[in-house]
């Protein structure tokens, strides 16, 4: 056993207490059970605030006087109190827990300095007609909202009831526009309709099946199956298209004064929204993926710089499960 190998922790109480880094450390008639009430592991779920790290030699038991013991506890609270907690950056308030920031991490998406940090939170639309039929539906307008579509998007509310979002923002298309407005059903704050959230423009293949549209037109379907990124018509390439339309539709949003924003849109704008605030490209769309009613949280620093807090999140649509975050 490792003789220094002790750490001082505060509890929520503001007690503190020393604590094995191992479980394997504790042994009888040693000095740390003298000391430890109750023991406190690292990796404890009570032990949420680390003080010091400054190790403390274990004494061996033989060496288990009232006055070398209380000599060790005094090294280790005077430890505490030498430790001094770090300084947040001057210009921003930490949003990441245990990270105080995240400059540089991603590439701003506004070029400018946002008015506050902002909470982005972003729903895919409910289950569609089109969907439920195994067709592409692209920018179409004829896909709508099904009765399990809206069920989703009742779930999607009921698992967003303790958020508090200052607008909501959709695509005017129309499995979107149902599900933000069962969504936003009651609030009276704004919902506004952005035309950089609809979905790609797929041209003839919009409202085909996709066992037809692959048969018929087998090395176009096929470079939009397996290559989006390279997929054409007509010289037109609509995923690299997207990823212009995706930076278009967040600076409208991050300069939109407000902290938290609830976002509806279609599943191929919703993976260049994603992509295009990781900093990854149009050959990335595929990488990844979002059900229907499946959930996505962003954070923004003032710089309007990226971090991705949760992906496709889909407890609600398999429970009861109220989101808290």
């Amino acid at each position: 056993m490792d003789p220094f190998n002790l750490l001082s922790v505060q509890r929520d109480n503001g007690s503190h207490w020393i604590g094995a880094q191992n479980p394997g450390d504790f042994a009888m008639g040693t000095a740390l059970l003298a000391v430890t009430s109750p023991p406190c592991f690292l990796s404890s779920a009570n032990s949420r605030h680390l003080i010091s790290t400054t190790p403390v030699p274990l004494l061996p038991s033989s060496s288990l006087t009232h006055g070398k013991v209380k000599s060790q506890i005094t090294k280790v609270r005077s430890n505490v109190n030498s430790v001094s907690a770090e300084t947040k950056p001057e210009t921003e308030t930490s949003m990441t827990g245990a990270a105080y920031d995240f400059k540089g991490a991603t590439t701003s998406l506004t070029g400018e300095i946002l008015s506050s940090p902002k909470k982005i939170t972003i729903v895919r639309h409910g289950l569609s007609s089109w969907n439920e039929q195994s067709r592409v539906q692209g920018s179409s307008n004829l896909s709508v909202l099904t009765e399990t579509g809206a069920k989703q998007a009742e779930k999607c509310r009921d698992a967003l009831v303790n958020m508090n979002f200052d607008v909501c923002f959709s695509s005017p298309i129309s499995r979107a526009k149902s599900t933000a407005e069962i969504l936003w059903h009651g609030k009276d704050k704004p919902l506004c309709y952005l035309d950089s959230l609809k979905e790609a423009h797929l041209f003839f293949l919009e409202g085909m099946t996709n066992a037809d549209a692959k048969k018929k037109y087998p090395e176009l379907y096929t470079a939009w199956r397996e290559d989006p990124s390279n997929f054409h018509v007509n010289g037109i390439y609509p995923i690299q298209k997207l990823w212009g339309t995706a930076r278009e539709a967040w600076k409208e949003i991050l300069l939109t004064p407000g902290e938290s924003f609830l976002v509806v849109t279609h599943k191929s704008i919703l993976r260049a929204l994603i992509c295009t605030a990781l900093g990854l490209e149009p050959e990335r769309f595929r990488a990844v993926d979002v059900n229907n009613g499946g959930i996505c949280v962003f954070t923004f620093n003032k710089r309007g710089e990226a971090m991705l807090q949760a992906l496709n999140m889909t407890a609600h649509m398999y429970s009861d499960h109220v989101y808290q975050y």
